[in-house]
């Protein structure tokens, strides 16, 4: 399989290749053209104003073609209209075939040019051979060519190495990942499209983490939840199948039996929705929502007061429902029968509820524990019920709509505060 530094490399290097190979063609037209179009322009000028006339000797026509050819830096020959030689700088050149005096100056494919005086004479001419200078020039930028590519070249090769070295690491990462080491993380390196990738890539290991941690612990304290109903419903079964069980006896292991099966009811609907929060992101519903009502509602059940003012809020009815009735059945249980208050009002960013109980209250050290799955309080004698899933249910929720719960600190009792953000605000803050 090809390296992927190594195809980056490649193309980069083939493409400098390219650009200077194109780049030296272009010169190397563009300045001989010119070359020898300069070289012509200045005999032409030279000639027509030097050239002496017909009637001259061949030997001063020779002198003065000598000194023209040098100072051009041309081969010149002179021959008569009927194309005999008459005086010549440098090797004699041929008479172009195609030479007229309309024309002007005429060019052959040799590089020779032509051009007839108004006397009939015919003058062709050719850019000298073997300039040193040219030479030297076409060479050096040659080398100047040749040495950017070979520089560019080793350059770009590290960048690629660079480049592709990180990309190394994210895929051993993600290998790392996907064999099951769940810490496994990328350095985040500047700020392109590969750290971006980074980036994501550690935000989805951190979600996969936190999801499969919170899975294994849901189904370990789960797993230890549902022993005892099932122990409790085995006991009462063999009893019940115990002839000499008196039949008031039998009547009240029923009656067990049944307040087993709804706590194993109410354990299977919490663990359902639990695992649908900790698993689905976002707000399954956004439907305007009268929180101050649907408090009321859930209040009257409890009998306890609600208050505040109306405020209206978009989310998921059935599970800001399902918040409010926690919050509510978590202080009937350890608020000691007195009154429950709940209060709601609107917030810049969306509402605050607040319900209060006035019971023995929670221990300043468990104030945050209590948000954890399964968490019981060590410090109450008493058996309230459940499974220590309806607090973390209730700050799941809360996220869930873009806001969090915390237990404040109260001289009486035990005091919950939930903060809800509109849809606007959720989505400014995702």
């Amino acid at each position: 399989m090809r390296k992927l530094h190594v195809q980056i490399f490649l193309t980069l290097f083939l493409v400098v290749i390219l650009f200077g190979l194109l780049v030296s063609i272009a010169w190397w037209v563009r300045d001989d053209d010119q070359r020898e179009r300069r070289a012509f322009a200045a005999v032409q000028a030279l000639i027509e104003e030097a050239l002496p006339p017909q009637s001259t000797s061949n030997n001063h026509l020779h002198e003065t073609l000598k000194r023209l050819g040098e100072r051009a830096g041309a081969h010149i020959t002179v021959r008569n209209d009927q194309g005999n030689l008459l005086a010549a700088h440098g090797p004699p050149l041929q008479r172009l075939a195609d030479i007229e005096s309309e024309k002007g100056w005429t060019f052959s494919r040799e590089g020779a040019a032509g051009l007839v005086l108004s006397d009939g004479r015919q003058v062709i001419a050719r850019q000298a051979e073997g300039d040193d200078d040219d030479h030297m020039h076409g060479l050096g930028f040659i080398s100047v060519i040749v040495s950017f590519v070979i520089a560019l070249g080793l350059g770009a090769y590290p960048m690629a190495r660079r480049l592709t070295r990180r990309l190394q690491r994210l895929q051993m990462r993600v290998d790392e990942l996907g064999a099951g080491e769940l810490a496994a993380r990328v350095d985040v390196e500047g700020r392109d499209e590969i750290a971006a990738l980074a980036t994501s890539f550690n935000r989805a290991a951190d979600r996969i983490q936190h999801l499969v941690e919170a899975q294994k612990q849901t189904l370990a304290a789960a797993s230890h939840e549902l022993r005892s109903p099932l122990a409790r419903i085995r006991m009462a079964f063999e009893l019940l199948e115990q002839s000499d069980t008196p039949a008031e006896k039998r009547q009240d292991l029923r009656r067990r039996v049944e307040r087993d099966i709804n706590d194993l009811d109410d354990l299977i609907e919490e663990l359902l929705l639990v695992s649908r929060l900790d698993t689905v992101s976002g707000t399954p519903a956004n439907e305007p929502i009268d929180l101050l009502g649907l408090a009321a509602e859930e209040a009257s059940r409890v009998d306890a007061s609600a208050a505040g003012s109306p405020c209206e809020i978009n989310g998921d009815k059935r599970l800001l429902r399902r918040l409010i009735r926690n919050l509510l059945e978590n202080a009937n249980k350890h608020g000691g029968g007195k009154a429950i208050e709940i209060s709601v009002e609107p917030t810049p960013n969306g509402a605050r509820l607040r319900v209060r109980d006035h019971g023995p209250g929670v221990p300043k050290d468990e104030r945050e524990r209590i948000f954890d799955p399964f968490f019981r309080s060590e410090t109450r004698a008493e058996d309230n019920g459940g499974v220590g899933l309806g607090l973390y249910l209730v700050r799941q929720i809360a996220r869930r709509h873009g806001g969090d719960v915390v237990c404040l600190e109260s001289d009486t009792g035990a005091r919950f505060e939930v903060t809800l953000s509109t849809i606007e605000s959720r989505s400014r803050q995702s």
